[in-house]
């Protein structure tokens, strides 16, 4: 018996209901309702001689089985479920459109079903999965029974399906990787209605690597053409099938892309036909019948490098021909000679950082910083002074950087740690026989290696009174002569110079010579050690932690609050030197887990020494004053600290204390009146 049916809306879609319903043996339509007794449905339905309403209470009066409720009106799907869901079953609008749209393209569904080497997977348009073929269960491990219903990115993760149903944009050639390693090439496309609306999509997809396998595996090459080279057309590596006589008879998109060559160049043509340089593996394959793999060659005009993978096709134990997979290694050999050229280049231009790389905003740093950038854009000779670990070779790779010698060499010595007689050597260089010892034809100087470059002299109050007048006439006469030689040779070299040594001082005790001080002192540039800058400590520690991430293999974020406050108090005689060790110790002994430095991970940086004396202070003022005036003398001191720092600033000072400047006033005049009135 057949099913009676009431169709409800008569645009387009109830139309399309009503021509399927016809066709079928299954459904009976006896009525098709819509308001609009001009719809194309209701003109259609009369044409078959069905019955047709414009009043919707007729729904509720008709006796059917089915109702397809057409109108995509939530309203009213809901009412029919309520008033008909019991005595019939509603069929949706968007679950009707979808069985139409299905029915029409059922050819090419089926014969997408039918190609055993593609997965395919359909979801509705909330994500749910409403197919899943036999390919498709292969390819991930999955039964097509147990996922049915399923939202799709429970199945397959990282799908990428909802996005093409939120997007309605085709995909096409996407690489995804399942769960268990298999990589795979997959297409989404949209199912959109006749009204525009996207009612589901589907993937096709195949593992990518098994394009060899099926050539080895084959039972019948010429039924599979078609399947092959769809499959082939969709890989993005460079495939090739030749016949068993060695004629070329299939190429995919990638292979024209990597050897330059067309079809007509290679279908109908010898195997050797693409060979630039080497042997033809095709050959050699349909002459042992052995797959080859990794075989190194250049291909097409271009002569690109390539690696081939053969294997033969073989059916009911005849040979038929071989399918080879072709992969360039042309970039990564372009690449490799890339690198090793950038490494030699990195070896003769060793200055490695620029202003930028100088971190601080305070007001020392800030004109250290203006007066090396003016130091760069002029020949003249730069003087770093500051304290042992405050960034002096930073500032030397700066300058050099930053002037017009950047593109050639920056030397760097330490004049520290070599002896007179080999940092003479090093620094001038020596003729053959100058020395026991001595390389024939002698050496060239590291200042003539230094030529239209600059070198960074370290810690140059430590050369001897010889070294210092050799170096005074580098610097007077631009030239030098070699250790052993006679010779005057002209250098053109930017000398920056470096020194945590009071060279007054050094001069007073004879020391240093005072004519090469003139001459080293042109651009004095004074570094000032982070206890006088303690505002950059929070940028200067996020570098560096970023750094010691590098080093270590860490992710640490920051510092607490709680830990920077504590860095902050502490004065620092190694500087920003002293500053990395804290903290990359702190990282080291820090659990992988933890993201922030806190407090805990800090040692205590206030020497038992210093502990001792603030102790020592605090019990001599309990003795002797009331809890006020250790209160007023206890800020009192720490104002006239800031007050040193900053200057005598007082409204810095105010700042920096976190209080008003009227307040601070008050604080000062408390705590001298009570330094007056104890004296």
């Amino acid at each position: 018996m057949k099913r009676k049916v009431m169709i409800i809306g008569a645009g387009k879609g109830g139309s399309a209901v009503l021509r399927m319903l016809k066709q079928s043996n299954i459904f009976d339509v006896k009525i098709m309702v819509d308001c609009n007794e001009k719809a194309p449905g209701l003109v259609l339905a009369k044409q078959f001689g069905i019955r047709t309403e414009t009043d919707l209470r007729v729904i509720g009066q008709t006796e059917v089985h089915v109702i397809f409720d057409m109108t995509g009106r939530r309203d009213l799907y809901q009412a029919l479920l309520q008033e008909r869901g019991e005595d019939a079953v509603i069929v949706p609008s968007a679950v009707a459109k979808l069985i139409v749209q299905m029915q029409e393209e059922s050819e090419q569904r089926d014969l997408i079903f039918n190609s055993a080497h593609d997965g395919m997977i359909v979801v509705d348009r909330t994500g749910c999965i409403t197919l899943f073929n036999k390919s498709a269960e292969q390819i991930t491990g999955y039964n097509g029974n147990e996922v049915i219903g399923k939202y799709i990115a429970e199945v397959i993760t990282g799908s990428q399906l909802p996005r093409v149903l939120h997007t309605g944009a085709i995909e096409v050639h996407r690489e995804l990787e399942l769960e268990n390693g298999t990589k795979l090439i997959t297409t989404r496309i949209p199912i959109i209605s006749e009204d525009g609306e996207i009612t589901g999509a589907f993937a096709v997809f195949k593992d990518i690597t098994e394009v060899v396998s099926l050539a080895e595996e084959v039972t019948n090459l010429k039924e599979i053409q078609m399947l092959l080279e769809a499959i082939i057309h969709s890989s993005e590596e460079a495939i090739s099938v030749v016949d068993e006589k060695g004629r070329g008879i299939m190429i995919n998109p990638a292979y024209t892309r990597l050897t330059g060559l067309e079809r007509e160049d290679v279908i109908g043509k010898p195997a050797n036909a693409d060979i630039a340089e080497g042997e033809s593996m095709h050959m050699k394959v349909l002459q042992t019948c052995r797959p080859v793999r990794g075989i190194q060659m250049k291909v097409g005009p271009k002569k690109r490098d390539v690696i081939v993978n053969v294997a033969p096709v073989i059916v009911d134990g005849t040979l038929k021909g071989s399918v080879g997979v072709i992969r360039d290694v042309s970039e990564i050999h372009k690449l490799t000679g890339e690198l090793q050229l950038a490494r030699q280049i990195i070896r003769t231009l060793e200055a490695k950082y620029s202003f930028a790389d100088i971190i601080g905003s305070s007001e020392g740093i800030s004109l250290a910083i203006e007066q090396a950038k003016l130091g760069a854009n002029t020949p003249a000779t730069v003087l770093l002074r500051g304290e042992s670990g405050t960034g002096k070779e930073l500032f030397a790779h700066a300058i050099h950087n930053g002037s017009n010698r950047k593109y050639n060499k920056f030397i760097r010595v330490n004049c520290a740690s070599l002896s007179e007689s080999l940092l003479e050597s090093e620094l001038f260089g020596y003729e053959e026989g100058a020395f026991s010892g001595a390389k024939r034809g002698g050496k060239r100087g590291l200042f003539e290696e230094a030529n239209n470059g600059s070198i960074f002299l370290d810690e140059i109050g430590e050369l001897s009174a010889s070294t210092q007048a050799k170096l005074l006439r580098v610097l007077q006469e631009k030239e030098i002569v070699r250790v052993g030689g006679t010779m005057p040779i002209s250098v053109n070299v930017r000398v920056i110079a470096a020194t945590n040594v009071n060279l007054e001082r050094a001069i007073l005790a004879g020391k240093f010579r005072e004519d090469l001080y003139y001459r080293v002192n042109k651009i004095p540039i004074y570094i000032p050690p982070l206890r006088q800058r303690k505002e950059d400590i929070p940028a200067i520690a996020e570098r560096l932690i970023q750094k010691i991430n590098q080093d270590y293999g860490r992710n640490v974020e920051g510092l607490t609050e709680s830990a920077l406050r504590r860095l902050q108090r502490y004065d620092w005689p190694g500087n920003v030197r002293e500053l990395e060790n804290i903290l990359g110790r702190a990282v080291i002994f820090m659990k992988y887990n933890e993201m922030y430095i806190d407090i805990s991970h800090v040692p205590s940086l206030l020497h038992e020494k210093e502990a001792e004396t603030v102790k020592q202070a605090a019990e001599a003022l309990v003795e002797t004053a009331s809890l006020e005036k250790l209160v007023t003398e206890f800020e009192g001191r720490i104002i006239t600290e800031y007050l040193d720092k900053l200057g005598g600033n007082k409204t810095k000072t105010a700042k920096a204390l976190g209080i008003s400047l009227r307040n601070l006033y008050y604080k000062l005049e408390k705590y001298e009146h009570a330094k007056n009135s104890k004296q």
